[in-house]
Parts: structure tokens; sequence; C-alpha cells
């Protein structure tokens, strides 16, 4: 049943809502009882004064009686009732239950996000305490302090005749052992608890160069054009680094120039002004880009990942892409298929830690070098979005005789839009962002049981 006509449910669940008869109703409009009645059984259109009347008699805005739900909370609805598997809901009555009942299906939509959220909550605490080396550290530290304890006190108990010099050393030893295993545990609760510092709670180089690049939104206009101010672009790149908050580690911000000096090398070769250019002619396809301007392909799919949504948004005439918001998501991996540079979306986490889908383009390209695929894929889990990916994985370096080639493989995501995705979603290639989170039960490449088979 169409939006348009369902004014007339609305009108009698607002009346009901207020406490107001049919009749009652019926004569303030100066209508008829039974016409009344067909027109809240939606058999009879209304518009112009009648509609104006009624919304005035009800107390509520006219467009709120024509247009019921938002398109958004529908498409929220339809989202949530596509990924719960093994239950049925009515999609052809879904613009009739969010009018009817919007207080429900907006309560569902808040459900479903607030489990999407848990989900994502679950993936960063197991791998938090898969991978956080000062958990592993401190509960290492409080092992051995156990331990040590436990030794100590078995040979006082096991030894029936002990000199006093002895006693006392291994009194004083369990008594050092104690107050370590108090200071540790102390500093582990506090360090569970978040009351570490910020620069304390960036562990690894991994996270500093995460939070390094996600402060700057993956772009970097002090590095897009050549320089006039007498500034050459390692100085840029030095103070970008030695001026940042979350680069601790040597090891990071060593990262971190590299990572930098690849990106100046690629605005040199494609300028914003240019890349913009080309999408405007060509549209989101990397693989011509690269052609018309003699580039590699993963060095395309790195610019485009790099320009803003909404500067992308403004010159792609494409009604399937929904990019303006946070842009094209990109992930760059090694021969070994570690994650080495990630670009994620809110729609598209990357994992932090461990091994991602091995359904991704990113590590078929590695099985198939030097040749550009692209697949549509839809994520597993609540959201269930639909995007188009495409892949390429290229040697870092010239071939030589007796040596082993090294690939690179560099893997773009676009998110499409919810009426694009409705027509992509039955040749979509069904994915996830790592065994451990993905709900999909009969996965070939699955290598360890999910977390959410249970549910949360």
């Amino acid at each position: 049943m169409g939006r348009d006509t369902l004014t007339g449910s609305r009108i009698r669940e607002r009346r009901v809502m207020i406490g107001l008869k049919q009749a009652e109703l019926a004569r303030r409009a100066r209508i008829s009882a039974s016409y009344l009645n067909l027109i809240e059984h939606n058999k009879r259109r209304i518009g112009g004064k009648l509609l104006l009347d009624f919304a005035s008699i009800l107390d509520v805005e006219p467009a709120l009686l024509t247009e019921g739900a938002e398109t958004a909370l529908l498409a929220s609805l339809g989202e949530v009732a596509a990924t719960q598997q093994g239950h049925s809901a009515e999609l052809d009555r879904v613009e009739e239950f969010a009018g009817r009942f919007p207080g429900w299906a907006r309560l569902i939509e808040s459900m479903a996000q607030r489990q999407s959220s848990l989900e994502q909550t679950v993936v960063s605490l197991t791998d938090r305490m898969t991978h956080d080396p000062q958990l592993a550290e401190a509960l290492h530290d409080m092992l051995g302090a156990v331990t040590a304890i436990r030794s100590t006190s078995s040979i006082l108990v096991e030894t029936e005749k002990l000199e006093p010099e002895w006693q006392s050393r291994f009194h004083r030893n369990i008594n050092e052992d104690a107050q370590r295993l108090t200071e540790g545990s102390a500093a582990l609760v506090s360090y569970l608890n978040g009351e570490t510092s910020e620069t304390q709670q960036m562990m690894t180089p991994q996270d500093e160069i995460e939070a390094f690049f996600e402060r700057h939104k993956f772009h970097f206009p002090q590095l897009e054009e050549p320089r006039s101010d007498g500034f050459s672009t390692s100085a840029v790149i030095a103070l970008l680094t030695q001026a940042s908050e979350e680069l601790i580690s040597a090891s990071a911000r060593a990262q971190v120039e590299a990572l930098l000096v690849r990106y100046s090398n690629d605005a040199a070769a494609l300028p914003l002004a240019k890349l913009l250019d080309e999408v405007s002619q060509v549209g989101l396809e990397p693989a011509k880009i690269a052609s018309r301007n003699g580039l590699d392909l993963g060095s395309v799919m790195r610019r485009l990942a790099s320009v803003r949504g909404e500067a992308l948004a403004e010159v792609v005439d494409d009604p399937r892409f929904d990019i303006a918001t946070d842009g094209l998501g990109l992930a760059v991996c090694d021969s070994s298929g570690t994650l080495t540079m990630r670009k994620p979306l809110r729609s598209f986490p990357l994992p932090r830690f461990g091994a991602a889908c091995p359904l991704w383009t990113l590590y078929q390209a590695l099985s198939r070098p030097m040749i550009a695929l692209r697949q549509n894929a839809v994520q597993s889990g609540q959201d269930s979005r639909c995007f188009e990916t495409m892949a390429i994985a290229a040697p870092v370096s010239a071939p030589q005789f007796g040596a082993v080639p090294l690939l690179q493989a560099h893997m773009l995501v676009i998110p499409l839009t919810a009426s694009a995705a409705s027509f992509e979603l039955g040749e979509a290639q069904p994915i996830g962002v790592s065994c451990r989170i993905c709900p999909r039960g009969n996965c070939l490449g699955r290598r360890e049981p999910s977390i959410l088979a249970s549910g949360i």
C-alpha cells in the first residue's frame, strides 16, 4: 500500500490517541460518519480543505497525515527484516505498520541500531583482550608473581627444619612478590576501567597510526599542492609527525612518514583538481583514470580514498553511490594478507588485528596478480549494507631473476545507496568483517566459531 494511501489510517490512529469519537470528528469536519469511516479505512482519498480541517481538529501537521513515516525509517525497518535470519516479515506492509505505530517502528529501529553498536563493542573488546600487549604483559607479571609466591610458600611448608636466616629471606621474598602482585592487580584494574591517560591507552604503533590518520580524515591539504612557501615536502611531513599528539613511538612515526611520502608522491602524480576532473568525466572508475593518466591502479585507488566524501559527491553523477558522508573505503595488504593500510567506513569496518574475511576481493586478487577484480558484496550482520568493491594485486618492485615477487593488494570500497542495493543484493557476494563476528554459519571460509553465534 502506498504512502499517500494511508492518510485515513493516520487520521484514525491520531483520533484514537487523543480520545476523540468518530462521530465527533465527523461533526467537527462537517461530513457524515459513514464517509469518515470510508476515509479512515483508506477507501476514500482526501486532500485540500478537508485535509487541513482534519489536521486542525487533530492538532497535527498536515504533512504528518499525508507523508507518514520517513523514508529513512522505512529503509531501516527493511534492513532489520532482511538481517533477521529465520524470521519473515510482511515487507509489503511496512509502510502501514510504520504509519499506524510510529512509536513501535522507531523502537525497533533504535533496538537494531543498539544491537549493531553492541556487536562492534564486542569486536573491539575481543580484539583488545586477544591482542592488547599491555594486557598480556600485565597478566604475565601477575602470573609470575603468583608462581613465585606459591614456590616460596611450598618450601616453607615442606621444609621441617629451616635455618632462621633462610626462613627470614623466604618471608621477605613472599612479601616482595605479594606487593608486586598487588601493584600489578591495581594497575590492571585501572587499565581495564579506562583510567589511564589517552597517551597511555595508545599502546601499539598501529593504534597511533590509525589515530593520526583518523584525526586528519585521511586527507592532507599540506601535501596536495606544490610548495611555494620555501618548505620542502620532507620538512612538511616532519612537522606533521612531530606536532602530532597521537604519534608517541618512534616506530609509529617512521611508518607514518613513509605513508605520507607515498601520499605526497601520489598527489604529485595525480593532483586533486585533475583527479576530480577525471571523476566528473568517467565516474568512479579507477582503471579508466589510471589508463588515461599512465598510472598504476593501486595509486589511483589510494588517491580516490584520500578525497573527502563531500568533494567526491559534488562531481559524481551516479545515484547508486552513497559517498557524501564517509567517501570511499580502502584496504591495502601485503603478500601475507596483513593489512598495512586501512581506511574503514562506518558501514564497512576493517579488523584492527588478525585476519579479515577471506571472501574479500582483496584476498582474491592476491591469487590472481595483475588482474583487476570487481564484485558487489553485502556485509553480514545487522546493517547488511551493499558495496561495490574493486581490487588489484601487483608486485612492489620490478621482477628479478632468482627473487620471489612480493605482492601488494589494494581494495577500494564504494558504499551503495539503499535503492541501488535492492537491485544489487541478488548478485552480491556475502562477506563479513572477520570470522569472529560473522553470523554466517555455512561459510566454507570460516576459521573459528563466531562469538555472535548465540546472539548478544
